[in-house]
């Protein structure tokens, strides 16, 4: 049976070359009504709120004169009352988490496709300090999958792990699908300002069960479920050739 996995429901938007996140951290990149308690007051904004809202005459609930205070320091004086406030939006870089999940079975090309995955794996990794981001690596082959790279941003564990990797056997897809859901499941629920995507390279040809029914439908229900979670995921086919359905 497949498995029935727990998604986080936060929000995650993203724009441009980097993903960010608003946060309660970061960077200040506006402001805004605060819909409770604010957060972090926006001194800037809420100073220009309160003098828009004396310039166009509203009312200023709660705003009161000292009997000390003349009338002519009274109009000078700019009241900040409750709903002048504004609070800080905030944007911080969000780390990717990029989980490569490689068919290493014994069809055509392997060592050649296994080749081209370490060498992204590894120039990923140079930048992955920088920006944030982890990167790791499933493979597949024979009767299971096998987490050879957990998610990092350490290039020399990554080029540790990468040394032996094992090719041959049959191609037990619907696992390595099923081992990839799990993974990157477990670092958005760890890490709830993730921007995950799964890499899958293979050709597609799944030919091990893993509960005795069609390796095809079962591929396929895996498939659906990275759907479900709204997990970005891209499929890099690596038969040459002609492609025979």
């Amino acid at each position: 049976m497949t498995p029935e996995l727990k998604i986080d429901s936060i929000v995650r938007e993203g724009s441009g070359r980097r993903s960010v996140t608003k946060s309660t951290s970061g960077r200040y990149v506006g402001s805004r009504i605060p819909t409770g308690k604010p957060k972090t007051i926006a001194m800037d904004a809420t100073i220009r709120a309160a003098a828009l809202n004396r310039t166009s005459g509203a009312s200023k609930k709660g705003a009161s004169k000292s009997d000390s205070q003349s009338d002519t320091d009274y109009k000078k004086a700019l009241n900040i009352v409750v709903s002048d406030v504004r609070e800080k939006v905030m944007e911080r870089r969000s780390e990717n988490s990029i989980l490569f999940i490689v068919d290493a079975s014994g069809s055509m090309g392997a060592q050649r496709r296994m080749s081209a995955v370490k060498g992204a794996i590894l120039s990923l990794l140079i930048d992955a300090y920088q920006k944030r981001d982890k990167i790791g690596l499933i493979t597949f082959r024979a009767k299971g999958a096998q987490l050879i790279l957990p998610l990092t941003s350490d290039i020399a564990t990554a080029q540790e792990r990468l040394k032996k990797i094992e090719i041959g056997g049959k191609t037990p897809l619907a696992e390595g699908l099923k081992k990839g859901l799990e993974t990157i499941s477990a670092e958005m629920m760890k890490n709830h300002l993730t921007k995950p995507l799964l890499i899958l390279v293979s050709d597609g040809r799944g030919n091990v069960s893993l509960s005795g029914k069609s390796p095809l439908s079962e591929s396929i229900a895996l498939a659906s479920m990275i759907k479900e979670a709204k997990i970005p995921a891209l499929v890099l086919d690596s038969e040459e050739g002609i492609v025979s359905l």
